[in-house]
């Protein structure tokens, strides 16, 4: 597909740098001197300096002829006619990132006035992943599959763990549950594990299977916490208010500080059920006046990935069962999963990165494609991909073991169309209708006979 990209901030150089490896025709615009040749040099794709809303610098792209158009610039107004000024050309898809609360509700109903296929809001997406966190603490990362029948959650092996030295063949029948551990990250390396792969502390394994398996996982390793009930953020901005909005209606009981006065006046206003506290975080008596050791879990979200992190630690130092950072910066984000000094880290740019990869797997399917889903795991080297089982596949009705399968993947699970979930194992085969998970640290599959060597 041609993807024309505006604007090469951290989302836009991580989706030219994903989508020119799959093997699209990717342009990028940007107003800034000298990135954007820096960049098409070094991705090998076509770049354009100057305004990406501005009518002839998208001709200049060609923009009209485009597959997809995206705008992620710092700006909602400049992605949002950037998409028009696309869209008027004959680009056939748009997204825009829209961060603004008011110009997202205005997109609902002016969408197909703008010709706009699709609008992030980063900081909603971030606060819905941590949403997600908190309801299975355990876990440093939770993704869904077929209708939520399916999860894929991410587990540091803590020390002395019953997984320490235990091979994955043994796994099932020792803890007496139904997973798949389907990607293991031991220091640099991440692996596609066999059987006779032995687990280690300090490994990062994924984990897929049924939530209730899950859950039946995680208490036979004695890690088990219930969703959490109370829940103190730092940090009263725009993901702490998608946040909270959510967590009061999931009845949990939320505490907001922030040194910002006018903020935390804001955030009462907004969210009245929360308990909103003007102060300064970084004060240890005031957090512990305010119930920090009482906390189930404990999410920062300050304006400082440093800050964040610290605050996180303390938390965790404190006894709080689940501590969430916001850390945007990539380094840091490879030193916490190396140390595990904090549980679990969100970034607003990954997780726009990742929705908007979704919708061009999206597009690929409706052209023939068999992606319905995608989600990257483990710093994005490891892709989980939903494929759906026409009834034409040559892979219905083949039992796995008479399969040749492609190097670094395996099939997580197969869900039948009457919602029964399946481990596979070598005797089992797909049917026309399933939908089936498939792990890989492979790149640019489109369809699931690319699953076959």
């Amino acid at each position: 597909m041609k993807i024309v990209i505006v604007g090469i901030g951290k989302v836009g150089r991580a989706l030219a740098e994903y989508l020119s490896c799959e093997g699209h025709n990717v342009a990028v615009i940007d107003n800034r001197p000298g990135m954007v040749q820096h960049l098409a040099e070094e991705l090998d794709v076509l770049g354009i300096e100057g305004n990406g809303a501005a009518y002839p610098v998208q001709q200049q792209a060609r923009a009209g002829a485009a597959d997809l158009v995206i705008a992620a610039t710092d700006s909602d107004e400049v992605n949002m006619i950037a998409c028009m000024t696309a869209k008027k050309l004959g680009a056939k898809n748009t997204i825009a990132r829209v961060r603004t609360a008011e110009y997202e509700k205005q997109l609902r109903f002016m969408q197909q006035e703008m010709g706009l296929s699709l609008s992030i809001n980063p900081e909603r997406e971030t606060a819905r992943d941590i949403a997600r966190i908190l309801r299975f603490p355990a876990v440093a990362k939770v993704e869904t599959f077929a209708k939520g029948r399916v999860e894929l959650v991410e587990y540091h092996i803590p020390q002395e763990s019953r997984l320490d030295g235990m091979a994955l063949k043994d796994v099932a029948a020792t803890l007496r549950v139904k997973v798949l551990v389907c990607a293991v990250r031991r220091g640099e390396q991440v692996v596609i594990p066999d059987g006779s792969y032995v687990l280690r502390a300090g490994d990062c394994i994924s984990v897929t299977a049924k939530p209730q398996e899950l859950e039946s996982f995680f208490r036979a390793l004695g890690v088990f916490r219930d969703h959490a009930r109370n829940v103190m953020i730092v940090g009263a901005g725009r993901i702490t208010r998608y946040l909270a909005e959510q967590l009061t209606q999931m009845k949990m009981r939320v505490r907001v500080l922030d040194r910002d006065e006018q903020r935390c006046i804001d955030m009462s206003e907004a969210v009245p059920p929360a308990l909103v506290i003007h102060g300064d975080a970084t004060d240890v008596h005031l957090l512990a006046e305010e119930g920090l050791d009482d906390s189930d879990a404990f999410v920062a979200l300050t304006g400082l990935d440093e800050l964040n992190i610290m605050l996180a630690m303390y938390a965790r130092c404190h006894g709080v069962g689940c501590s969430v950072a916001k850390v945007n910066r990539n380094s840091f984000t490879e030193l916490i999963n190396k140390t595990g000094i904090v549980e679990s880290t969100v970034s607003t740019s990954a997780v726009t990165v990742s929705r908007i990869l979704q919708y061009v797997r999206a597009m690929e399917n409706s052209t023939g494609g068999g992606v319905i889903a995608l989600h990257r795991m483990v710093e994005g080297e490891v892709e989980a991909l939903e494929f759906h089982i026409a009834e034409d596949s040559p892979l219905v009705g083949v039992p796995f073991k008479d399969l040749s399968f492609r190097q670094d993947l395996l099939v997580g699970c197969i869900t039948r169309p009457n919602g029964e979930v399946i481990i596979p194992s070598g005797g089992d085969a797909l049917q026309a209708g399933d939908s089936a998970v498939v792990i890989t640290t492979l790149t640019g599959l489109r369809d699931v006979q690319d699953i076959l060597a």
